[in-house]
């Protein structure tokens, strides 16, 4: 008898086990799905609220060149409804912008980008090699900052076309004297940046450095470059602004063969009087300064938000 009752019991329970088994599976199916749900919701929010912090950005970032480029247009526009020149001599920007349009849809064009840009790159690398190597030097001995500092930055300040004569003395009419004359240009600004980074680094950082074993091109690398990063951006930035100028000067001055770049477009543009064209080339020119100058920005505000002085 009390075997029965025990039997019945333990139905019963195993009976209870299944029907609240069977109970909470579905329970748990919502709670389940409820959750996915909410972390669903929680994704959708979480993107939009990147999306729209992203467009707010790239908006504030837009909005000032823009209100700036209509402000030079409409100062252009006042220029030549004043009558100060002929309509040939300085046309307007209703005269302009359909002859800057039929100049960047056309291959000669970009062909004679690329030229330039070529020239810039290769030119401004030879800088940074240049300038690393003097700035380096000049910076950790003293007796070459007392001999060198004053010549490094009297040649900043030199304008790059005083170089052209030698430079076409030396290498005659050839790509050498162009980029001779932009290594000149740039280095030196890129030996300041440097060498200003390297005063500004704080000694105790040096003397941890040592402390720790570093020494000769392993305190370079992993103390004083980094330290220094700041300043030297800045110096490559402002001896991009030198090797662009000396470039195009240079291709002014020095004309190569049957080659067609920024430069010779300009000058022949100038030589048959076509202001419109001349000016089409002036803008792809100031166009092409200010891209690499937003990419030198993005450049200094990575670092800025690395060393935590950046509060956007």
């Amino acid at each position: 008898m009390a075997h029965d009752t025990t039997t019945r019991g333990q139905r019963h329970d195993d009976a209870t086990d299944k029907t609240g088994g069977a109970a909470d599976k579905p329970r748990g199916d919502a709670a389940g799905r409820l959750d996915r749900e909410i972390a669903g919701l929680d994704a959708l929010e979480l993107g939009g609220g990147i999306r729209v912090r992203f467009l707010q950005r790239t908006w504030s970032a837009v909005w000032p060149m823009l209100t700036a480029v209509l402000i030079a247009i409409a100062a252009w526009q006042v220029v030549v409804w004043s009558g100060w020149k002929d309509p040939w001599v300085l046309p307007g920007p209703r005269d302009t912008f359909p002859v800057f349009w039929d100049q960047i849809t056309s291959s000669r064009f970009w062909h004679s980008v690329a030229l330039t840009m070529q020239r810039a790159l290769i030119g401004f690398a030879f800088a940074i090699v240049v300038g690393v190597a003097i700035g380096a030097l000049v910076s950790q001995f003293r007796i070459l900052r007392r001999a060198f500092g004053s010549l490094i930055t009297g040649l900043q300040t030199m304008p790059s076309i005083a170089w052209f004569p030698l430079a076409i003395l030396l290498f005659k009419l050839s790509e050498s004297a162009i980029l001779f004359v932009v290594i000149l240009g740039a280095a030196p600004s890129i030996a300041n940046g440097l060498i200003a980074g390297v005063d500004y680094t704080p000694p105790i950082l040096l003397r941890a450095g040592k402390v720790m074993g570093l020494r000769g091109l392993g305190l370079y690398r992993h103390l004083i470059m980094p330290a220094s990063l700041p300043s030297f951006v800045a110096g490559l930035k402002q001896g991009w602004a030198f090797a662009w100028r000396s470039l195009m000067a240079g291709e002014l001055l020095v004309v190569i063969g049957d080659t067609t770049s920024l430069g010779v477009l300009l000058s022949q543009a100038r030589e048959l009087n076509n202001t419109a064209d001349m000016i089409s080339y002036m803008l792809v020119i100031l166009i092409i300064g200010i891209v690499i100058d937003r990419l030198f920005g993005l450049a200094d505000a990575s670092i800025r938000r690395r060393w935590g002085v950046d509060e956007n």
